[in-house]
Formats: C-alpha cells, structure tokens, sequence
C-alpha cells in the first residue's frame, strides 16, 4: 500500500472513530459534571433550607471523593474486565438514579450520605473512558480526542449553572423547592443516556462493524505498534503500581488541575455570590470562566499535538492556575476576580489534553488500566476531596472566599516542581525497571 493511500486511510479511519465516539461520550460526561456539580448551585437554596454551615457543606460536597477514591480502581478493572459498553451503562444509570435522589435530603445526615453514594456510582466514569479511548485512538490524536472529550468539564458549568439557576426558580412548583426540581430534572436524563450506551458503544476495535476491513486493520495495527514500545512504567503487580514513583507523581501532578476544577465547582458560585448578585447573575457569571476554558482546551490540546510536545503544554496551564489563584486571593472586587477566575479555570481545563495523553503513554499495555485509575483516584481524592475541605476550613477563620484559595496556589506550584522533574531531560523513553517499580 502507498504512503498516500495509507495516510488516506488513516484519516478515514480517524474520522470515522471519533465521530462515532466522542460526540456521544460528551454529552455522557457533560452529564457527569452537571450532576456532580450542580450542588454549588443548589446550595443558594438547600444550605439555609437545611441549616448546613459552609464547613459542613464543604465536608458534605467532598465525601463524594472519597468513596470515589475508594471504587475507583476496581471500577476501572471491572470496565477492562466486563466491557465498556455495559460497565459505563452501569456506571451511568447507578449515578443518574443517585443524583435524582439528593431531592430527598432534608439534613446534614442525608446530604452525607447521599454525595457519598453519588462518588461510588460515578466512580471509573472518567478513567474508565480515557482507558476506552486507549483501545480506540492513536497517540498521534491523543490530546486533541482528550482535550475535546474533556471540554465536557467547564461546558457542564458553562451550560449547568444558567440551567441550574433557572430550575431554581421552579421554587414552589407542586410543593417543591427549586433544590428538589433542580436534582431531578438533572439526574433523569443520565438515567436515559446510559441505556443510551448499551446500543452506542462498541467494546474494542476488532468488534466494529461500522469500520471496514480496512479500517480495522490499519487501526489494529497501529495501536499494536505503539503498545510495542518500552514504556516508563513497565508491566508489575498491582500492589507495585501503587507505589510507582511514576505514578504517585502524575497522580500530584492532576492534583493541582482536580483541585482547582472541583474546588471552584462547588464554591465559586458562593464566592461570587458575595459580590452581592442575585441567584439569576449568579448563575449567568458563573458560567463566563467555564465557556472560556470549553473553547481554549480544545485549541490548547490540537496545538499539542501538532507540535508533538506535551510537557510544557502541560507546564503552562499550571502556570496560568496558580498565577490565577494568588491574584484572585488577593483581589477584593468583582471584575478582577472573574477575570482570575478565568485564567485558573482555563488552565485547569487546558491542562487535561496534554497531561492525560503525557500519562496514557508512560504507562504499559497491562498497567494503563489501574494507573489511569490510580492517578485519577489519588488527583481526585485530594484535589477534591481534601482541598474542597481545606477552602471551607480557610473560608471559616478569615471570613474571606477570596483568601481561601491561597492553598491551592501552593499546591499548583509543588506540582509544577514535580513535573518538571519527572520529565527532566535524559527521563523520557527509559521503562521503570524492577528496582524502580517497586
């Protein structure tokens, strides 16, 4: 076969995958964000309703990490054992039916419990698809597929929090608060969408019919080929991968971007709130950083792989992050704080093309599973999980939302320093031997 037909081929191909994939798995995690995070926004009602304190809300909202943490290896395995398509149906279905059901918390006791159940269902969502994107893509596409399936992130708050602003003026409809409608209305359809996926996915490559034989082949070969290659983090028990140097690393690397997404998630809307704006506002500015960082990212990952770098595509976003983060700490009014608040967000969001495809590639065949897991889980954990606490906590003794960020500004620069070191010079392309590994 000629060089022009092959490279006919392979654009065929491409074209053919990520048109049948990515649009669909969007719009799924789209869904997951706005049901994960859509609790910034109910909280404008829900915590007076409730009597829930903004230390308590802040515990609340980051239980959903933990358990998160918890299911989020075997729930990848699980994906890599059973099939994507029935595991993210799964998935998707159990998180729908959960979020649904945070219209029915009435204290602190059920909000806990509930945003604990709502981390397990979703758990392996996110690993879950870039491991099925691994089977499907390239790493010549990688950023650019990841970086557009990811745009899904900041467009959930970008379209979710005018949406849910508007549900919350549902308030008194049929005897319920805006809250209640606000998490109905918004767990249904992930309902919907996840038998969606039992007849829109398709497991791995040599199972699709809607590829000619052509396409497969070139498809399959080239994914074989890649999967030859040494990689940094070489075949090894489990138990090993957990304590890979490689990667607990990348997992505080995503630290910083998972800390930033989740923490201003859940909080942002309160914190531009106290600039004395409606509920409506409130929404509305809440959704200028998110759509932003929805059209940057995809540019941002496009150029990564156009020039075949990824290291200081990713560098630089976390740059813009902690940058972003001191000056909005140290703002004290409204328009300089939104424009802050757009530089961390479209750095956190940028970040993920790059980073992602820089982890899919230090990672062997039979480790990508659990160490996507794994780094997504540990990023998750503290970057939602302790750091969403952290900002409640600092939010508590200064009375400032503004100064409660100033944690994660020294977060973002400790994971700056330690990407930068595990990506030195004279590391690339060597696989973890046996001493390392462990």
């Amino acid at each position: 076969m000629s060089i022009a037909s092959t490279t006919t081929l392979e654009r065929q191909t491409m074209r053919k995958v990520i048109w049948r994939l990515l649009p669909f798995l969007m719009i799924c995690y789209l869904m997951a964000f706005i049901d994960r995070g859509n609790v910034g926004m109910a909280s404008l009602q829900m915590n007076h309703d409730i009597g829930m304190s903004a230390k308590v809300f802040g515990f609340g909202a980051s239980l959903f990490f933990v358990s998160y943490f918890i299911c989020e290896v075997p729930s990848n395995l699980a994906l890599e054992k059973y099939g994507a398509r029935i595991w993210i149906a799964r998935i998707m279905i159990t998180w729908g039916l959960v979020s649904a059901a945070t219209a029915l918390v009435h204290n602190a006791t059920t909000f806990y419990i509930l945003r604990f159940l709502l981390g397990a269902a979703e758990a392996g969502f996110a690993p879950g698809v870039l491991l099925y994107l691994s089977y499907w893509v390239p790493k010549a596409y990688r950023a650019r597929v990841v970086a557009t399936f990811m745009v899904s992130i900041p467009a959930a708050s970008f379209i979710g929090s005018p949406i849910s602003a508007l549900l919350l003026q549902m308030d008194g409809i049929a005897g319920l608060r805006g809250w209640h409608w606000l998490f109905v209305l918004e767990g249904v359809p992930t309902v919907l969408l996840g038998i969606a996926c039992l007849f829109m996915l398709t497991d791995k490559p040599a199972k699709a019919t809607w590829l000619n034989e052509d396409e497969r082949a070139w498809l399959l070969g080239a994914l074989a080929a890649e999967n030859a290659q040494p990689k940094k983090v070489a075949p090894m028990p489990l138990t090993k991968l957990f304590r890979n140097r490689y990667v607990l690393c990348l997992a505080l690397v995503d630290t910083c971007a998972s800390a930033a997404g989740s923490t201003l998630s859940v909080w942002q809307p309160q914190l531009l709130k106290s600039y004395g704006l409606t509920v409506l506002q409130t929404g509305m500015l809440n959704a200028v950083p998110y759509a932003l960082a929805s059209i940057l990212m995809i540019f941002w990952g496009r150029h990564s792989d156009r020039t075949k770098e990824h290291r200081w595509h990713t560098v630089v976003p976390m740059l813009l992050i902690g940058g972003g983060l001191f000056a909005t700490s140290l703002s004290g009014s409204l328009v300089p704080t939104v424009c802050m608040l757009c530089c961390v967000l479209v750095g956190a969001y940028a970040f993920k093309g790059p980073f992602w495809a820089l982890a899919s590639d230090m990672l062997s065949n039979s480790t990508i599973a659990a160490g996507l897991a794994t780094v997504n889980a540990i990023a998750n954990l503290l970057g939602g999980g302790l750091m969403v606490n952290v900002y409640g906590w600092v939010k508590a003794a200064t009375g400032s939302y503004s100064l409660a960020l100033m944690p994660l500004g020294i977060l973002t620069l400790v994971s700056v320093a330690t990407l930068l070191l595990l990506t030195r010079k004279g590391q690339s392309g060597r696989m973890v031997g046996k001493t390392e590994a462990a």
